[in-house]
């Protein structure tokens, strides 16, 4: 029996890392659940459940007897716990995670910002600690599935991207774009924060930093493809010439369900087949800088390194916001960013302390600038 503390227990991610806990009731089960503001299906979560440890954002006023309210980096250090997995939004993740890796726990990591932020130090923590990082995004899987059993030289990691709902829009159009487009996604259903970086791409830079510090793989040999059928989630190329790829439907519950019993693979019936009785297109297209310029804005910055990654991921996390509150134009996103970027003075992001500094002068810098 493998016992789980599932952060982000309420969002998109959560709610089908427990679908997959209802799936394996004989080997999961959950000593702890973290939640935002939905406070409601927390409870609901807790009754049917049953952790005995629990967090949220505003503590309630009354819990149940036998259930413990712990703050997300001591639940995740509990003796008990096999596994964390961290489905926060934003910087949040990032003492948790860290704290989890230095007591030897195994992390499995969908949320993509504390490794965006702080790939050095999570990397560092997970050397020195003995604790194991295991992917849950799903490209980052992808890459993860291809790499198993090979011990050869990577020559280049191909992240594929659907292009988002504005791949063919004309780009003199995009300035008018409404956050009701930008939410339409083609091919995944996801959360509203990460569905409008998709639709930027600001989302696969973030993969793409991901990668570098997960696989350690050089940028030079990380690339994006556009691949409009999201069959493909990645691809691995090695020195011969060889091309692994991880295919499947879109859906999350496979690379959460991966990282829960990897390296076995069990059968679940929820989970989507590749239905190969019915014809299938898989089409790559390249990349267009003028279309998505968030992604080399992302990519660049993340290569400076030291803060720079922080400050990118905290004034994205607000200029969404603000697109999605109709404060700012859907092509405003690139310029809050890069206005913060450009006034940020870095340092080395030695320690967690400087990257949560660094992320909050950037999300008060945003705010300014976006009339928060």
């Amino acid at each position: 029996m493998k016992k789980l503390v599932v952060l982000g227990c309420t969002g998109s991610i959560g709610r089908q890392t427990l679908d997959i806990v209802r799936a394996f009731p004989d080997e999961l089960e959950v000593v702890g659940l973290a939640a935002g503001n939905n406070v409601e299906l927390l409870y609901e979560q807790m009754r049917e459940f049953h952790p005995r440890h629990i967090c949220c954002i505003n503590r309630p006023a009354s819990i149940p007897d036998g259930v413990f309210y712990t703050e997300m980096a001591e639940m995740v250090c509990l003796e008990e716990v096999d596994q964390v997995m961290v489905a926060t939004m934003g910087s949040v993740g990032l003492i948790p995670t860290l704290s989890a890796l230095k007591h030897g726990k195994a992390v499995a990591l969908s949320n993509k910002e504390p490794i965006v932020i702080a790939g050095g130090l999570i990397k560092e923590y997970e050397s020195r600690y003995g604790g194991t990082v295991l992917p849950v995004d799903s490209e980052p899987s992808a890459i993860w599935q291809c790499l198993q059993g090979e011990d050869n030289q990577i020559r280049r990691l191909m992240i594929t991207a659907s292009g988002g709902p504005f791949r063919t829009t004309p780009i003199e159009e995009l300035a008018q774009v409404t956050p009701e487009q930008a939410l339409q996604h083609p091919t995944w259903k996801m959360g509203r924060k990460i569905t409008i970086d998709s639709a930027t791409l600001m989302n696969k830079a973030f993969e793409v930093i991901e990668s570098h510090w997960l696989f350690n793989v050089p940028w030079d040999r990380i690339e994006v493809v556009v691949h409009p059928e999201s069959t493909i989630h990645s691809m691995v190329e090695f020195e011969d010439g060889s091309v692994k790829a991880q295919l499947g439907p879109p859906d999350m519950r496979l690379p959460i369900q991966y990282a829960l019993f990897h390296p076995v693979r069990l059968p679940n019936d929820m989970i989507p087949r590749l239905d190969t009785g019915i014809p299938y297109s898989l089409t790559f297209q390249p990349l267009e800088p003028e279309r998505y310029p968030c992604f080399n804005l992302a990519v660049h910055a993340a290569q400076k390194g030291g803060t720079f990654p922080a400050v990118l991921s905290a004034a994205d996390e607000v200029a969404v916001s603000a697109f999605l509150e109709g404060r700012i134009g859907f092509t405003d996103i690139y310029s809050v960013v890069e206005k913060v970027l450009e006034q940020h003075q870095p340092s080395s992001a030695r320690d967690a302390g400087e990257v949560l500094e660094a992320d909050r002068w950037a999300t008060a810098h945003a705010r300014e600038i976006t009339g928060q």
